[in-house]
Order: C-alpha cells, then sequence, then structure tokens
C-alpha cells in the first residue's frame, strides 16, 4: 500500500524491512513558552535537523539598552525529520505536540520551498521581519538587488510601506520592508 506525502510517494516497510522510507519533510514542534532556544540545542545534539528563526534586536530598558536575539515564533520550533525522528522530538519534555490544521489527525508538513524562502529571508534581510497573518495576492516579484536579491515571494503594500512577502502557509505571511525599485515582476 503507498502514502503518498506531498507529491512524494512512500512505500511502507515490509516484515523484512524492506521498502523505501519517507524523506524528511519539515514539521512545526509546538514547545513551552522560553523554551525554544533549548529545545533546538537539545535536539541538535540528538542529531536531529532544527530551525528557529531568531533576529537581532535593541532592547530599551529604563537605564540601557541591549541587543538581544528574538525568537520570531514563541512556542514554535522547526523540525527536519523522518518518521523515527519525529517520535523522537516528542520524547523530550518541552515539547507538547506537533501543529495539526483543522479537521487533520496528521501532523501539519511545511513544504520545502517555503521553509528555504523563509530562512533565506531572515538570513540576509537587513530589515526586522515580521510575521503576520495571511496576507491578499499581490504580484510574484523577485529582488533584484540588495541583500535579498534573487528572494522571490509577493510584492504587498501594508499601511503605505512597500514590502516582499514570503508565505508560509501555516503561520502566514513572513515580510520586510523593501523599495519598488529593487524588485521586478516574475
Amino acid at each position: 500500500m503507498e502514502k503518498e506525502k506531498n507529491n512524494i510517494v512512500c512505500l511502507p516497510a515490509d516484515v523484512t524491512g524492506n521498502g523505501v522510507a519517507c524523506p524528511k519533510r519539515w514539521l512545526v514542534a509546538m514547545v513551552k513558552l522560553f523554551h525554544e532556544k533549548k529545545t533546538a540545542e537539545r535536539l541538535s545534539n540528538m542529531g536531529i535537523e532544527t530551525y528557529l528563526p531568531v533576529q537581532r534586536q535593541i532592547r530599551q530598558w529604563s537605564d540601557r539598552k541591549k541587543e538581544i536575539d528574538q525568537v520570531l515564533t514563541p512556542m514554535m520550533l522547526f523540525v527536519h525529520v523522518d518518521s523515527q525522528e519525529q517520535k523522537e522530538v516528542l520524547m523530550l519534555s518541552s515539547v507538547s505536540r506537533y501543529m495539526v490544521l483543522r479537521n487533520e489527525h496528521a501532523p501539519a508538513v511545511v513544504p520545502d520551498i517555503q521553509m528555504e524562502r523563509f530562512m533565506f529571508l531572515l538570513d540576509h534581510s537587513e530589515e526586522a521581519v515580521n510575521i503576520g497573518e495571511t496576507l491578499q495576492a499581490g504580484d510574484l516579484v523577485r529582488v533584484v538587488k540588495g541583500p535579498l536579491k534573487g528572494l522571490e515571494g509577493e510584492f504587498v503594500s501594508v499601511n503605505g510601506k512597500t514590502k516582499i512577502a514570503v508565505r508560509i502557509d501555516l503561520l502566514g505571511t513572513a515580510s520586510v520592508d523593501i523599495s519598488a525599485d529593487s524588485v521586478e515582476k516574475i
């Protein structure tokens, strides 16, 4: 019996252990508040690929300013796992479950291309990245200059500011300010 996962056909192993294993896929693990960094570190030490989106921010206190790493998706950690590793992640006490779509029973899978674009946006953006509700579809664009050159996404206008947005169907949209002369329509 074949199972199809994100257009990839996975064959179950037979009683001898032969068969094609399902490839790794990106899932969203739900973790305890303020345990995101420690959980990512523990999973990495176990050999499990993780991605915790963080960005540097300057925080102002009454007596000082301090630069900190701010977690962009509180209580969420992206894990790139196969079916065995998927079970190992849940063994950590700081992980409660996987994100599941409404009326579904299996963990929701983030497509590889969405994760690649999201990671590229965070790694190369000089502006603060915002995660928000899903935006209305706009023109598909490619960045032609600056540190985000090559990134494809949607060109949108929010509160009078132009932005490039990268969709993450499960979470909404990551966006960053960009000028219109830095992009070309695809």
